[in-house]
Formats: structure tokens, sequence, C-alpha cells
């Protein structure tokens, strides 16, 4: 979330440069925002100046996030902590810790098969999220990044996984298929037969649809109940790229995966029946 450009749109202050109306709650948020967006460890003044919080408030309520590991101490700097990153990868998926515990090994293999850029990624709404990315040594410019979000709809990974989800692909054509490039697909009828093409020979393209020059070609990674729970990718630039080669790769590759993931679901799932039976006995 970007800070504020102008006076008028930070909340009013006190007659001590504090925002008022703001809760502790509000201004905590807010210093692990304007962490966010600065480089490396910053120090007190630096935080103090940018939120507008008076030095003793900043410090005090760095304590307090010091303490719960959402930021972490650095002589007397301060950056995020690591107790962030624990929180952020359960924000997305049925279950994100399990998704990358199981598919990450799969996301290499796929990684070297190619060389090309590689990506994990999960549907959140109408958009895809990157669980994760392993770039390639020949990589073209991408707004792909672990933790961003794009619309599904002009993904492959994200056509990928709206073929098999009927009320995603409704509400993302409400959202009006917004044309990210010269290339997207802004056709409602046209997007739903792509979906259906999809849905029968399991791969998604994305024709410079998302970025110009960048070209990618992705397939779902199916559970056990029919439906994906996420999508792998490879991406290249355009103009070397041919997608369709590296379809049976990640075919080989999305069902390997999602032998491991729906094994430990179920053995997830088992545990419980058999600590019950123990007790039972």
């Amino acid at each position: 979330m970007p800070l504020p450009s102008s006076p008028s749109a930070q909340p009013s202050a006190t007659a001590t440069g504090e925002p008022d109306q703001q809760t502790a709650v509000d201004k905590a948020l807010f210093l692990l925002k304007s962490l966010a967006e600065m480089d490396g460890e910053v120090g007190v003044s630096e935080l103090a100046r940018r939120t507008r919080l008076t030095k003793s408030t900043t410090f005090r309520l760095l304590g307090i996030l010091h303490r719960n590991d959402l930021v972490e101490r650095v002589g007397s700097n301060y950056r995020l902590g690591s107790q962030l990153f624990d929180i952020g990868v359960r924000v997305y998926g049925p279950n994100p810790p399990l998704l990358q515990e199981c598919l990450m090994p799969h996301l290499a293999d796929l990684y070297e098969m190619t060389h090309e850029t590689v990506h994990l990624a999960v549907l959140h709404d109408t958009d895809i999220v990157y669980v994760n990315k392993i770039q390639g040594h020949r990589a073209t410019r991408s707004p792909s990044r672990i933790g961003a979000r794009l619309p599904a709809s002009c993904t492959g990974v994200g056509k990928a996984l709206l073929a098999f989800d009927h009320d995603a692909i409704e509400a993302a054509i409400a959202d009006g298929l917004a044309a990210r490039t010269e290339y997207t697909c802004t056709d409602p009828d046209r997007f739903r037969s792509e979906l259906r093409r999809i849905r029968l020979d399991g791969v998604a393209y994305d024709r410079q649809e998302a970025v110009p020059g960048l070209t990618c070609v992705a397939v779902p990674i199916m559970g056990s109940a029919g439906r994906p729970v996420a999508a792998f990718s490879v991406a290249s630039a355009d103009h070397r790229f041919e997608p369709a080669r590296f379809a049976p790769a990640l075919r080989r590759v999305a069902y390997e995966a999602a032998r491991a993931v729906n094994a430990a679901t179920a053995s997830r799932q088992a545990a419980p029946s058999r600590l019950d039976n123990l007790s039972a006995a």
C-alpha cells in the first residue's frame, strides 16, 4: 500500500504532529507498511518522519512488533521480521504450507528440464497469486514475483485454474476482462471457448496477454476432488519461445506433483483416525 503523497491524503495531525483518530493498531500497521516500502534497515527517526508519529510512539510500537517477531532489530535500525513471511504463506489457497512442501521439489524439477523461468501459482477470487518462482538465465521483463497478484484471465496459470471453476469464470467475465495488452482476450464468448479447450487438453497459454513480449504455457495441478489446487507455468520472451514444446514436460511434472499433494493430503486427513483407533484400543 503506497504511502499518501500529500498532506491532504493523510490523517489530520495533532499539535504533536502525530495523526489523530488512529488506534495503536492503525499506527503499528502503518509502521509495517512504511518498512515494507523502504529498502534495507531503517532508523526510528526516519520511520517517525515518514509516518508522522512521534519518536516515542514509534519506538514503543516497534518494541511491541519486535517482541512478536514482526520486525527485526539490526543495531539501532529495524526491518520486517520473519514472522510476516510465515503469516503471508498462509494467506492464499487451502493449505499453502502443504503446497510449498509438496510442490517446490517439482517446480525445481521443471526448472531443470527447461532452464526457463517457472512459476507456481494459486487462484484467489478472480486473481492469481504467485506462490513461488525460479528465474531462468534468460529471463525477460515480467510482473511476476512471489506474492504478486494478477488478473487470472490474462495469465497462463490463471486460465489453467479458471477453466475448472465455473463461478470464478463468470466472476472474471463480470469484472470486465480488462485488456492489459493488445493481445488480451476481452470477448466473453471467445474467453469461454478458450477455457473449454483448456478443460479438454489441460494446457493453457498466455501469448503476450499480460505483458508485451512475454509468453508462457501452464498446466493445472489436479487435486483428489477433480479440481486444481495450483498451477505450474514456464515463461520466456515471445521472440524465442515455443511454448507448445514445453507442454509434455509440464504435464509430466504436474502429474507427479498432483500425486504428491494428494498423498500428503490423504495422510494428514487419516492421522486423526489413527489416533482415534489407538484411543479406542
